[in-house]
């Protein structure tokens, strides 16, 4: 009985309700309709006015730059004694008498030189080990007459950790050997100096 009476009350109703709102919204539409005929109505447009140039006035007042003169050339010197002379000065060829033997100026002697350094590569079990300012390690080899290292000892050392790495590096090594009257010698005691730096 109650869901009755509230379907013929509330059904009525809500069409009530419903047909107020289209003719609200429809009056709103009708107002904004006008307002927007109303802003049109009022239209002000600013055009610029264009001029078109005479081409032959301009033409007419133009005028060419005149340039200026080139300055004149320098004049000719046609005095003869302001030029230099050209005459030699004579003057007799002095005569050494001395018997002097100054050789070839070429000496083929030479001692061993680096051909091939390759740079050792850092120990990572020396990492831990290594002072910030580096280590320095200080070998000595020989080099035979094929250039190749050999008999290599570490005579020096900041930190006995970096060793056997200076020594490898230097296994690797090529020189030119010794030269005495044209023929290779053994090089013996050659001593060098290997740092160690850790670069971040």
């Amino acid at each position: 009985m109650g869901s009755a009476v509230r379907l013929f009350v509330g059904v009525p109703a809500a069409a009530l309700v419903t047909g107020l709102l289209f003719l609200f919204m429809s009056a709103m539409i009708r107002q904004q309709v006008r307002l927007d005929e109303e802003q049109n109505a009022v239209n002000i447009s600013i055009t610029a006015q264009i001029q078109d140039t005479d081409l032959t006035s301009i033409n007419k007042e133009f005028k060419r730059p005149t340039l200026d003169a080139p300055p004149p050339p320098p004049p000719a010197v046609n005095d003869p004694s302001n030029r230099p002379a050209l005459d030699g000065v004579a003057a007799a060829i002095p005569e050494i008498n001395a018997d002097l033997n100054i050789g070839s100026g070429f000496n083929p002697d030479r001692d061993a030189q680096p051909l091939v350094r390759i740079p050792p590569q850092y120990p990572e079990r020396c990492q831990g080990r290594a002072s910030d300012s580096g280590e320095v390690i200080v070998v000595q080899f020989d080099v035979t007459p094929d250039g190749q290292t050999t008999n290599i000892e570490t005579i020096d050392s900041t930190n006995s950790c970096f060793n056997r790495a200076a020594e490898r590096s230097v296994e690797r090594w090529k020189y030119q050997p010794k030269i005495v009257d044209n023929e290779a010698q053994w090089r013996r005691g050659v001593v060098t100096q290997i740092r160690f730096e850790l670069t971040e």
